[in-house]
């Protein structure tokens, strides 16, 4: 595979640390930063996890992880298609979103927008809609007008609505590696299974994005999340009194930018997986090399010295004290992309109803130690919380420390 060297030689430890990365990839897999292969493949159900491990286990060095994701997306499009053939279409159905799961996975490791990852991308969604012929749930691709150009996304519903029905929303956005296809579950969803709509948004520098020119800066989340909030409001089928945001990773940064901006338009936010640390220096020059070179190509740079400039804009305590809705964090306290500090300090300038959620010895992805594995499931937690906003029900601001042995010790805020 030809590679850019220009973009190989983007950043100082891309280069310096290339070698040791491909050593940890030959002993431990593609999971040496956070976990992706479940959280990937995992929304197609068991058809998704099967291939998606299948898919790591032939991953020996990071060159191996595009190439095994675009092989792995080909094969369950084969599959797919004679699933089709033979009008098996349940069995067709998980083999198309499998197949868009790994096209849209397949990107992540080509920092720039290539013929490569061009026709990854053509695949990806081909394929998603081929899965959308044959979903358990409606599924509209949407195109969201954002300046002279528009945010791709899908607008997932329950089911399809009776005459005058509307559905509460949850406008869900990813972190770095995220795209819109990966946010919504073939089955089990849990905001669907609490009846709530949801729209999966590439946000700037995310998913779509990048190959249209809407790169990422510290503020255009906000500009993102008006539109779609606006956008939602004239859906017919959508409550729009009933509008909450949904973060994951960096979208803890997204989804507060969106929600001070949107204020008391939405009913709440909620975000787990902090990167809230003003500037980031841990996540791009203390974690994985991977995290700066990527993130360098969502925002458009080249340079790592006017990068490193530009990224001291993104910083929430320039605009935490505005926010009005109820917010909720879930943090690991062994954060290693965000010091769990950070956020205690983003939270003592809010001044809306509050809740951080803290797991004791957890990691970014709230995994590692005793709370996490006993404590409750935070997925769980974060959309009984949701729906608990959109129900109008009462909240108290709150610091939950789960402990090891999965106890919830409450405090007022």
């Amino acid at each position: 595979m030809k590679k850019d060297l220009k973009v190989e030689r983007r950043t100082r430890r891309w280069q310096e640390q290339r070698w040791i990365l491909d050593m940890i990839i030959q002993t431990v897999g593609p999971e040496w930063d956070q976990g992706r292969i479940h959280s990937k493949g995992g929304r197609a159900g068991s058809v998704g996890t099967a291939s998606f491990n299948a898919a790591a286990g032939r991953m020996k060095k990071f060159n191996d992880i595009g190439p095994e994701f675009t092989r792995g997306g080909r094969r369950a499009e084969t599959r797919a298609r004679a699933f089709e053939e033979q009008h098996r279409y349940v069995s067709a159905r998980a083999e198309y979103m499998t197949a868009s799961l790994f096209y849209a996975s397949a990107q992540w490791p080509y920092f720039d927008y290539d013929d490569t990852v061009r026709e990854l991308e053509e695949r990806m969604n081909d394929t998603y809609a081929k899965y959308m012929t044959y979903a358990p749930h409606p599924i509209e691709r949407v195109e969201i007008p954002f300046g002279d150009s528009a945010l791709p996304a899908y607008l997932h519903l329950p089911h399809v609505p009776e005459p005058g029905e509307t559905f509460p929303c949850i406008l869900v956005t990813g972190g770095m590696d995220g795209s819109k296809e990966n946010i919504v579950s073939m089955y089990g969803d849990p905001g669907l299974e609490r009846g709530m709509a949801v729209l999966a948004l590439d946000g700037p520098g995310q998913g779509e994005c990048p190959g249209r020119g809407i790169y990422l800066t510290p503020d255009n989340f906000a500009e993102a999340g008006v539109a779609a909030v606006d956008w939602l409001c004239d859906r017919p089928e959508i409550n729009s009194e009933g509008i909450v945001i949904r973060g994951s990773s960096f979208g803890t940064y997204f989804g507060t930018v969106a929600a001070v901006a949107l204020g008391d338009r939405i009913k709440g936010v909620s975000a787990t997986g902090i990167c809230q640390e003003p500037g980031a220096h841990t996540i791009f020059n203390m974690a994985s090399p991977t995290f700066k070179v990527r993130f360098m190509f969502m925002c458009g740079y080249e340079d790592e010295d006017e990068f490193d400039e530009f990224v001291q804009g993104f910083d929430l305590t320039r605009v935490a004290d505005k926010m009005t809705c109820p917010y909720m964090i879930v943090a690991g306290e062994d954060d290693q992309l965000s010091p769990i500090q950070y956020t205690y300090d983003l939270f003592d300038q809010i001044t809306a109803p509050k809740r951080l959620v803290v797991y004791e010895s957890a990691n970014h992805s709230i995994k590692g130690g005793p709370a996490a594995a006993n404590g409750e499931d935070r997925e769980v937690m974060m959309f009984d919380w949701l729906a608990d906003r959109v129900a109008g029900k009462p909240m108290k601001s709150e610091l939950w420390y789960i402990t090891g042995s999965g106890r919830a010790e409450i405090t007022p805020y």
